[in-house]
């Protein structure tokens, strides 16, 4: 199979399976997420994670009003 046939092939396969995914209801969505090979994106992960553990007090309360507000009847964990 040369090139040109394989990537026609290989369109035709995936639009066959946005096909079948739709006919199911489903709906394609784009997300745009950071990009973690960035010298930066580590620094901002530090950055986060310290600005967390200064208010871990507060987080804690957070998350426990969270849990008690939450409804999860009939959820599976």
């Amino acid at each position: 199979m040369n090139d040109a046939s394989h990537r026609s092939h290989a369109a035709t396969v995936q639009q066959k399976l946005r096909t079948q995914r739709r006919a199911n209801g489903m709906h394609p969505v784009q997300i745009w997420v950071p990009d973690t090979r960035r010298p930066e994106f580590a620094e901002e992960c530090r950055r986060q994670a310290r600005n967390v553990a200064a208010h871990a007090a507060r987080e804690r309360e957070v998350m426990d009003w969270v849990e008690s507000v939450s409804d999860v009847t009939g959820w599976n964990a």
